[in-house]
């Protein structure tokens, strides 16, 4: 079976114009009135397809495809359709589609799988709009937390008013997680969102596994204080601390230059934000990730005892939340292999390589096997309207996706 790569290239170019920002740019929020307008579309191709669809109380936008054997285990695949606020076309979009893409192949040669196919764009796997993600992937399984729907965005929305005005029951979770054993396995395809397989030519990736991603959200308090007069000595400055905490993770995080550990600060909150007054209080998210959890965990208590150091240093008092913290969760052998096999069939030399960034196949791997298949795209820029993976690329890893659920159904 081959896809149509003509009509997955529209599929694209369709979903592009939602929430399309500048000429290649997207943002499409979590629960947003955009994202609904993207489950929408998608779901007229699902149903196409030969799926019925739904949208779940966590916000996931789900397409069936009934098996022979409902009873079974189902294959599960797919990713995500919100983004980041300054994002691009393909990150998430591109395992939806292309999961669509693959039931709708096996829909118009007249295949019935054995066991039934869920295909499902996540809710929120990005995490921006409340400082944490992969929210509908791990609501599926369970695995949610205290306080999650109290988490509020910039405007001040809880998750929980973003939901119930998505459509959602927030009482009724219970009712939309998948019992223990009701997955078979996990098929997720993605951009790979760096530049390996770009510097090596090749158009298609296998995974090895995901890094563990650690989230906090650090709070650095001092004393607001005139900035004319306050002499330097006696300042309890918190945006001096939160400058000195940022490169110490910038060090600790490069101390072996080959690792592929990364440290990232990708927000800072100032009080009272005035340019002749002394920040009192700052807070600042962090990002620490490694596919070596001992290397990591190493590492965590390197950056805590600096954070000790530097606000003992400054005067300042400090509270550390942590908002994720996952460790690194390898693939599947057995579903590696199959990609492998069916990247020869179509006589591409595909490497492996491990992924810097989580995606929803990270909460899944904990209750079933997971797999995915990483598509080219160019200089490895993402979450960024630059991000760019060809039609041609895509088409070639549906078609390698393709084979691989065909193998996996025969398992």
């Amino acid at each position: 079976m081959k896809i149509n790569a003509t009509r997955l290239q529209s599929h694209f170019e369709a979903m592009s114009l939602i929430g399309k920002i500048g000429d290649t740019g997207t943002c499409r929020p979590a629960h947003s009135l955009l994202e609904k307008q993207g489950f929408e579309l998608a779901a007229t191709w699902m149903q196409e397809a030969g799926m019925t669809t739904r949208i779940d109380n966590f916000g996931n936008l789900i397409g069936r495809l009934e098996g022979n054997n409902p009873e079974l285990p189902i294959l599960m695949m797919g990713s995500h359709l919100d983004s980041q606020p300054y994002g691009g076309r393909f990150d998430g979009v591109a395992g939806v589609l292309c999961a669509i893409e693959v039931v709708a192949t096996m829909h118009e040669n007249g295949f019935t799988p054995e066991r039934s196919i869920d295909v499902i764009s996540f809710a929120d796997e990005e995490g921006w709009r409340f400082n944490k993600g992969i929210f509908g992937s791990r609501g599926i399984i369970g695995r949610l937390e205290e306080g999650e729907l109290e988490r509020t965005d910039k405007d001040g929305i809880t998750r929980a008013q973003a939901l119930i005005d998505f459509g959602c029951d927030i009482n009724g979770f219970a009712a939309s997680e998948y019992k223990s054993g009701s997955i078979f396995c996990f098929l997720e395809l993605h951009i790979e969102q760096g530049p390996v397989l770009d510097m090596a030519n090749k158009p298609i990736g296998v995974v090895s596994g995901i890094s563990g991603p650690l989230w906090w959200t650090v709070k650095l308090k001092g004393m607001a204080g005139h900035a004319g007069s306050v002499p330097m000595p006696i300042r309890k400055d918190a945006m001096v601390g939160a400058a000195e905490i940022i490169i110490a993770l910038n060090k600790i995080a490069t101390q072996i230059p080959d690792a592929p550990t990364v440290g990232t600060v990708g927000t800072l909150n100032v009080f009272p934000a005035s340019r002749n007054i002394i920040a009192e209080e700052v807070s600042f998210t962090i990002d620490l990730r490694d596919i070596d959890l001992e290397r990591r965990n190493k590492y965590e208590k390197q950056l805590r005892d600096r954070i000790v150091a530097i606000t003992q240093k400054h005067q300042l008092t400090y509270e550390i939340s942590e908002d994720t913290n996952s460790e690194p969760r390898y693939c599947a052998g057995w579903i590696k292999k199959i990609i492998h096999n069916e990247c020869e069939k179509l006589q591409l030399d595909a490497p492996e390589l491990m992924s810097g960034p989580f995606h929803d196949a990270l909460p899944l791997s904990y209750v079933c096997d997971y797999g995915m298949i990483f598509i080219r795209c160019k200089d490895g820029i993402s979450h960024n309207p630059l991000e760019f993976a060809s039609y041609e690329d895509l088409a070639l890893g549906a078609n390698v996706m393709v084979g691989t659920v065909l193998s996996i159904l025969q398992q």
